[in-house]
């Protein structure tokens, strides 16, 4: 790692990170505007959770956390319990939500504090590969329909005519793009086939809304001032909201530990040692606290981050820490969160496409790599019971109400998948459903 910190010119690192901000933007900036949060200061908690996860893991885990989308169901239902979106009431009901998310950051503490006693091992041995290359593909592919619907909706209305299919159009220039960028350039330009790609989609939309088909909208650039203040907000601490948000801690417990793994596989490092799951786990729930503290939403290691990983091959956690950096500074630059804003969903639908495959490419090579025997009936049908669970759309849910306050704790498919698998591994004999030779 030293070495490559060494090698890398700072010109370059810079490049690199910006590349990030640009592949973690669409997500991140989601979770706030479906959940009412002010996506500038989503930006700000990204970066300083960021920067605060490199502090307490020793700089050696190369990791972005953005907002959580786990979050985004019980935040809406508490911050809807007290008003309409839009009025005084929900933004107030924000406050409580925040204050959850401040108590689920702290179990992410007590969790690492678990770890730490009981040891990285025996947490392992729950994850052996035949779980996590599931889990890491359901993590890739669960995320699939979000790449589409980028590319075949507007405003969550489906597509249709020429609107469709020159949607199509830019996602596939963003595509072939960041093919030809990968395969056949070489040297730092091999480096940042997003970049290439988010270009050449951009100025693709640029040309067809000039042709008189509106793709890109400017007015946000025009509109937005140069400096602007994130609206920060005092988290406020209710039994009935915190019941709703904080038990969502368990939830991304189980996807942390994929992404980690996912990470681990994609840079060749055991993260699990060292730094330590323990750490890494610290230092998401200390992020997420920080983000509650000061009205954001949850902070999470995020699966776009291991696709982006994938496809440059530069692990150097430098350039995660400029890319926080950078989504700092994009807090207070209103014209910059302006162009950012003006990114049409085609494109990051192209860069999503390849992006999320890669995560599910990373699942299946830590079976292969791993040598997984599918000849064995027990690891083939863990497998298929976790892939069908988490891409299914099984879920579930428990509802409760608090003082005339509802609650809801949802078990997502990928969570869900991934219980069953660990639950499937312990109780099925390694041995069982050997063929015999």
């Amino acid at each position: 790692m030293v070495q490559t910190q060494q090698r890398d010119s700072k010109g370059k690192m810079v490049i690199l990170g910006i590349q990030h901000v640009f592949a973690m933007f669409g997500s991140t900036v989601l979770v706030p505007i479906l959940t009412g949060i002010d996506p500038s200061l989503a930006l700000l908690c990204a970066g300083l959770g960021t920067l605060l996860f490199h502090l307490i893991t020793g700089r050696k885990v190369p990791a972005f956390l953005g907002s959580s989308f786990a979050f985004i169901y019980a935040i809406q239902t508490v911050a809807g319990s007290y008003g309409a979106m839009g009025t005084p009431g929900y933004q107030e009901g924000l406050q409580y939500a925040c204050g959850g998310i401040v108590v689920a950051g702290a179990l992410y503490v007590v969790l690492a504090l678990l770890v730490k006693l009981f040891g990285a091992d025996r947490i392992r041995s729950f994850f052996p590969p035949v779980v996590t290359g599931p889990m890491v593909m359901i993590i890739g592919l669960m995320l699939a329909p979000t790449a589409i619907n980028n590319i075949t909706t507007a405003n969550n209305v489906a597509l249709t005519g020429s609107s469709l299919w020159l949607n199509w159009l830019v996602a596939l220039v963003t595509i072939l793009t960041m093919f030809i960028v990968s395969l056949y350039c070489k040297g730092f330009f091999k480096l940042v086939p997003i970049l290439f790609g988010i270009a050449a989609g951009y100025i693709t939309s640029l040309i067809i809304t000039w042709c008189g088909h509106p793709m890109v909208d400017l007015t946000t650039v025009q509109q937005a001032s140069w400096v602007a203040m994130p609206k920060f907000m005092l988290p406020k601490f209710a039994v009935g909201p915190i019941l709703s948000v904080a038990p969502l801690s368990i939830v991304t417990f189980v996807e942390h530990i994929g992404d980690m793994q996912a990470n681990g596989s994609v840079v060749g490092k055991d993260f699990f040692k060292d730094p330590g799951l323990h750490r890494t786990l610290l230092g998401d729930g200390l992020a997420t606290m920080l983000a509650g503290a000061i009205g954001g939403p949850a902070n999470t290691t995020y699966s776009e981050n291991t696709g982006v990983l994938a496809a440059t091959k530069n692990y150097n956690p430098v350039t995660l820490e400029i890319a926080a950096v950078f989504a700092i500074l994009m807090a207070f630059i209103g014209k910059f969160s302006g162009f950012l804003n003006s990114l049409p969903p085609a494109v990051m639908g192209g860069v999503s496409i390849i992006l999320f495959g890669m995560i599910a490419a990373v699942g299946l090579r830590t079976l292969v790599e791993n040598q997984v025997d599918f000849k064995n009936s027990r690891n083939l049908m863990i497998v298929a019971v976790m892939l069908v669970l988490g891409l299914g759309g099984a879920a579930l849910n428990f509802s409760f109400t608090y003082k005339g306050v509802p609650g809801e704790i949802a078990l997502s498919g990928a969570a869900l998948a991934a219980v069953v698998g660990i639950i499937l591994n312990k109780a099925m004999p390694e041995k069982a459903g050997k063929e015999e030779a």
